[in-house]
């Protein structure tokens, strides 16, 4: 056995909510949509923009700036969803726009600090940087989880 065997490359894609970038495993991205209107659901959590239809299925989409707590603001046509699959929950995520596929060394991972005051508690997996950017990787299975709690 050799060393390379334990150095797992991850393939990350990376978005933009204002001015802090974020990143996700892109093998939990089914496809990435431009920004259509959402049908809002009554009693749906403030994050929740409503549903869309997806070929017939409905979507829900999540505004992932809302669910980190920051301002709501009018989205435009610049805007993506990003649809995204974890186990057996299809979700959309509304994000201001999609930066590029990355590639890195799960060494290069930094967990991130415990700050359990902020309602984002175990949304970052880790933290990384890169070329000076602080890049924040989220924890999917958390924030579609807590969706899931959210809204029941």
């Amino acid at each position: 056995m050799d060393g390379h065997e334990t150095a797992k490359n991850l393939e990350l894609l990376t978005f933009r909510l204002g001015e802090q970038e974020y990143a996700l495993d892109i093998m939990s991205v089914r496809e990435i949509r431009g920004w259509s209107r959402t049908t809002p659901l009554p009693h749906a959590p403030k994050h929740v923009k409503g549903v869309v239809n997806l070929r017939g299925t409905v979507l829900p989409v999540m505004d992932l700036a809302v669910r980190f707590g920051q301002s709501p603001k009018e989205h435009c046509d610049r805007n993506v969803v990003i649809v995204v699959k974890h186990c057996d929950t299809v979700t959309g995520l509304l994000v201001d726009a999609v930066s590029d596929i990355i590639t890195l060394d799960q060494e290069s991972l930094q967990p991130p600090p415990d700050l359990a005051s902020n309602g984002q508690t175990g949304v970052i997996r880790a933290l990384t940087l890169l070329d000076e950017r602080m890049i924040r990787i989220l924890d999917l299975e958390t924030v579609i989880a807590n969706e899931r709690s959210d809204a029941a």
